[in-house]
């Protein structure tokens, strides 16, 4: 594979070399320890403008750079491995277009569905676990943590003194997830404001992750959160009355990997990524074609929010 290759040449750099391989890294919006430790997982740091060129260079930096390492849904008698490394991931620019990647595992009907799940709670009632439905959902962790709306209480605390460090919000509960099968990946929620060279407040946000499917999950998940963001935003807006805009979307995970069993599908994605620019697999928000998707898919959720559920 590609990433052999290529971790066999960095492994045999001199230190200058890798130095100097750092800092073109870096220039690149990548940077990682490119000389792998005994049993030391690597750390990467990734920046783009957007969503699609962030998610590009988090595939090609994992993909590359990752550790071979067993998951729990793996087994020692069925390779690959998946690829693994703890991973900080910065959009600069969250609402930047183009906003949409074509080439994420799904489509625009799933785009806004999971937007709607995790901002608006449309599927919080299949909380049922004893009936065998889901256990949890993030909106739920959210908003209604033993009873605590913790979506508003980070608005209401920029409210009253925007440069807070409190402003966060957690969905881990120990009392729960030690023991369920299924517990959440994302962690928590912080949220800051910051005044630009202008005066005017934008809003910066960073998600913490145990566990992250890179290439069937993080594009659904940033498009949702970064619109939560967006949300939030507005709602401190209309509490100061004042202009809030949105700043960086900071994206840390422990365990950012890309599945063994996905490596025939994601091997074509990744040619692509490394030999063309992630525009050519993008399109904006404002397309024709995914804004109709988008509106009809809007209305048939408000028609019936589980209509593209299973066993509905």
């Amino acid at each position: 594979m590609p990433s052999k290759m290529r971790q066999k040449r960095t492994d045999s750099l001199t230190k200058g070399e890798r130095g100097r391989l750092y800092l073109y890294g870096i220039r690149r919006g990548i940077m990682t320890k490119l000389k792998r430790n005994r049993g030391n997982i690597p750390v990467i740091f990734v920046s783009g403008e957007n969503l699609p060129e962030a998610w590009e260079k988090a595939m090609l930096a994992v993909w590359n750079h990752g550790v071979d390492i067993l998951t729990e849904y793996e087994y020692l008698d069925s390779p690959p491995m998946s690829k693994d490394a703890t991973v900080m991931v910065e959009v600069s620019n969250p609402f930047n277009e183009p906003r949409i990647h074509k080439n994420f595992p799904g489509g625009p009907e799933d785009l806004e569905r999971y937007r709607q799940e995790v901002v608006n709670g449309i599927h919080d009632h299949w909380i049922a676990p004893e009936e065998g439905k889901w256990e949890y959902t993030y909106h739920d962790r959210l908003c209604n943590y033993e009873g605590i709306d913790q979506i508003e209480y980070i608005i209401n605390k920029l409210i009253d003194a925007y440069y807070s460090r409190r402003a966060q919000a957690i969905t881990w509960m120990p009392s729960v997830d030690t023991q369920a099968y299924d517990s959440p990946c994302w962690q928590r929620l912080w949220c800051r404001l910051l005044p630009d060279e202008d005066g005017a407040l934008v809003l910066n946000m960073n998600t913490h992750w145990r566990s992250r499917d890179l290439y069937g999950a993080w594009f659904m998940n940033a498009y949702a959160i970064t619109d939560l963001q967006r949300v939030i935003g507005e709602r401190i807006s209309d509490g100061l009355k004042k202009e809030i805009k949105i700043g960086r979307y900071m994206d840390v995970s422990d365990s950012l990997h890309i599945y063994g069993k996905d490596f025939e599908r994601v091997l074509p994605e990744i040619e692509k990524m490394q030999n063309s620019s992630y525009r050519e697999r993008a399109w904006e928000s404002t397309h024709p074609a995914f804004a109709a998707i988008i509106e009809e898919t809007r209305e048939k959720l408000r028609r019936d929010p589980d209509f593209m559920l299973a066993n509905h």
